[in-house]
C-alpha cells in the first residue's frame, strides 16, 4: 500500500503543474513598468495607418445632387449618387449588403473590390478627372488633401468635399479549432479599435489559449513586422500593437497543457489526472502480478 502511495506523490506534483491559475487567464494585470504622465494617465499609442500596395480606398466626392463635381468625377452618379439623396456625391467604392458582417464567406467586400479605388504596385491611385496620385506610404489624411487642392483647381472652392477613407478597420483572427467562432476576417467601422476591444466584441478568448503569446502580424509600406503581446500584462497598453491597425493578422496560440488534455477547466483538469493515475496503477498492477 505504502508503495502505491508513492507513485500517487510522484504524479501529484505534475498534476498540479499542468492546472492554469488565475495569473494565466486574467487580463491586464498591474505591472510596474507602466508608462503614466504626470496626471496619472496612460498615454494614448496609436500608431497612423498608412496606405500600402494593394490597399482598396472608398472616395466620395461631396456635392450638390446637380453639382458639376459629381458629374466629372464618377458616371456612377449620372443619376444623383450611388445612394441617393440631397448631399449624395460622386462615388468610387461603397459596401454592399454582403459586408455587413464583416465581409463575404470568401473574404473581402465584392462591391468594395470591384468599384473601390485599388492601390496598384507603383503605390499609386488612378482617380477618374484627376489621373494619378501617390498613395503608398501616406496617411489617408494627406492623399484626402491633395485630392481636395485638385478638386479646388477644377470648381469653385467650398463646392466639393473629399472623402477618402479605408473600408474600416479590417483584421484577421486565426485561432485552433476550439476557437473557430472567434477565427475569420473581421471589420469594424470605427476610428480605433484596441486588440481587447476586438477580442471582446468576437466573444473573448476562452481558457484554451495562451493569453501570454499573441502574435501579431502587421502590413507595413516597408514590409510585415511580426510582435508578440502579453493580454495578462496592463503595460500593453503602452504598445502600439494595443491598437488594431487595418490588415493585421491575430494569432491565437493554444497552450501547452491544453494540448495535453490539462488545464481547459478544473472539471477536465481532474478528470484527466484520475484517468492518468488509474492508468499508471493498472499498469503497475498488472507488472507486479506477471
Amino acid at each position: 500500500m505504502m508503495k502505491n502511495l508513492k507513485y500517487l506523490f510522484l504524479i501529484f506534483p505534475f498534476f498540479i503543474t499542468s492546472c492554469i491559475t488565475k495569473n494565466d487567464v486574467r487580463y491586464m494585470q498591474p505591472s510596474e513598468s507602466l508608462v503614466i504622465n504626470e496626471e496619472g494617465l496612460i498615454p494614448y499609442n496609436i500608431p497612423t495607418y498608412r496606405i500600402t500596395k494593394n490597399d482598396i480606398l472608398n472616395l466620395n466626392i461631396v456635392t450638390t445632387p446637380k453639382g458639376d463635381a459629381a458629374q466629372f468625377y464618377s458616371s456612377l452618379n449620372t443619376s444623383g449618387g450611388v445612394g441617393g439623396g440631397a448631399n449624395n456625391a460622386a462615388t468610387q467604392g461603397g459596401r454592399g449588403a454582403s459586408g455587413a458582417g464583416g465581409g463575404s464567406s470568401v473574404g473581402g467586400n465584392m462591391n468594395f473590390y470591384f468599384n473601390g479605388l485599388k492601390v496598384d504596385s507603383k503605390g499609386d491611385i488612378n482617380v477618374f478627372g484627376i489621373g494619378y496620385v501617390k498613395a503608398e506610404g501616406r496617411t489617408v489624411e494627406d492623399v484626402t488633401q491633395e485630392l481636395q487642392e485638385k478638386v479646388n483647381e477644377n470648381f469653385q472652392e467650398g463646392k466639393a468635399e473629399v472623402r477618402l477613407n479605408t473600408d474600416g478597420i479590417t483584421y484577421y483572427i486565426l485561432g485552433d479549432v476550439e476557437t473557430t467562432g472567434l477565427s475569420g476576417e473581421k471589420v469594424a467601422h470605427k476610428n480605433t479599435l484596441t486588440i481587447t476591444e476586438a477580442l471582446a466584441i468576437n466573444g473573448g478568448l476562452n481558457r484554451t489559449i495562451d493569453r501570454r503569446n499573441i502574435v501579431i502580424h502587421r502590413k507595413l509600406p516597408e514590409g510585415i513586422k511580426v510582435a508578440k503581446i502579453d493580454l495578462t500584462r496592463e503595460d500593453i497598453m503602452n504598445s502600439p500593437f494595443y491598437y488594431v491597425q487595418n490588415g493585421d493578422e491575430i494569432y491565437l496560440n493554444t497552450r501547452g497543457k491544453s494540448l495535453n488534455g490539462f488545464g481547459k477547466d478544473p472539471v477536465q483538469t481532474l478528470t484527466t489526472g484520475v484517468s492518468v493515475i488509474t492508468t499508471a496503477l493498472s499498469i503497475y498492477l498488472l507488472l507486479k502480478n506477471l
